[in-house]
């Protein structure tokens, strides 16, 4: 059955075992579409850098599966944070690798576009899990540069974008889903950490950073210090508008929906 036909039908998932693999896995799509979240588990800033282990090698045999798929349409879902332009490694590397997927998709046999979403959250999230449970005991968290704000998206906004971008008329084109301005993220975990009742987080001296090292990735690092454009990233997807715009509703949703 081709995309152009409408028809609701589940869509293939590479990735799919991933927070936002399941997700997608509950939904319907417009025709027989494709939706590779391959890597995306690593698309947030909540894993201490250490979803990036092997990145290159997932990102790259999870895009070669999607392109092998009888789909009638891809999505391929990448990363907003690349409009940084990191210009240190690793973080310039993987950046390199996930441009360099966005280009074998474009250029591949199945109609296709590209999704830029900004880092993840959610209550599906077990690293925001993580940090609730860090945040009890009290241990300090790597916060990063106050000077560098970053884009955020909900779970639930990322995966309605790579919905709302399965049509055969976006085919060729790079899509941006983020939320609100960019913040950094030690505004945006510590107004978690007040949601969740710790007044005054904890955050680790710089001059700790050879110490930190041994539990936290230079990825994570340099991620934390990376600062996004001022404006909201364009084009952003057709007709698809975040539900959750505040990163600050967006972890309350988060914090209620883990109390019921």
């Amino acid at each position: 059955m081709a995309a152009e036909s409408g028809t609701a039908m589940k869509p293939s998932i590479t990735g799919q075992r991933s927070e936002l693999g399941r997700l997608l896995s509950q939904q319907t799509a417009r025709g027989n579409v494709r939706i590779n979240v391959a890597g995306q588990q690593a698309n947030t800033l909540l894993h201490d850098g250490h979803a990036w282990k092997d990145f290159a090698r997932t990102m790259r045999t999870g895009t070669r599966r999607a392109m092998r798929s009888d789909a009638g349409f891809l999505v391929h879902a990448s990363f907003a944070f690349v409009l940084g332009h990191p210009e240190k490694d690793p973080l310039r590397s993987l950046a390199g690798t996930i441009l360099e997927c966005e280009e074998l998709v474009l250029s591949g046999p199945i109609p296709a576009c590209v999704v830029r979403l900004g880092y993840l959250y959610g209550p599906q999230s077990k690293d925001l899990r993580a940090y609730r449970k860090a945040f009890r005991l009290g241990r300090p968290y790597w916060a990063g540069s106050r000077a560098a704000g970053q884009f955020h998206l909900h779970h639930d906004d990322a995966v309605s974008a790579l919905l709302a971008a399965a049509v055969p008329g976006n085919a060729g084109r790079r899509f941006h889903a983020t939320s609100g301005p960019p913040v950094a993220f030690v505004e945006f975990m510590d107004h978690f950490a007040r949601l969740l009742g710790t007044r005054s987080p904890r955050h680790a001296p710089r001059i700790a950073a050879p110490l930190f090292r041994l539990v936290v990735r230079e990825e994570h690092m340099q991620q934390a210090d990376l600062a996004m454009p001022q404006r909201a990233p364009s084009p952003r997807v057709p007709g698809w508008r975040p539900s959750w715009p505040d990163y600050r509703k967006g972890l309350l949703n988060v914090v209620e929906a883990w109390k019921a």
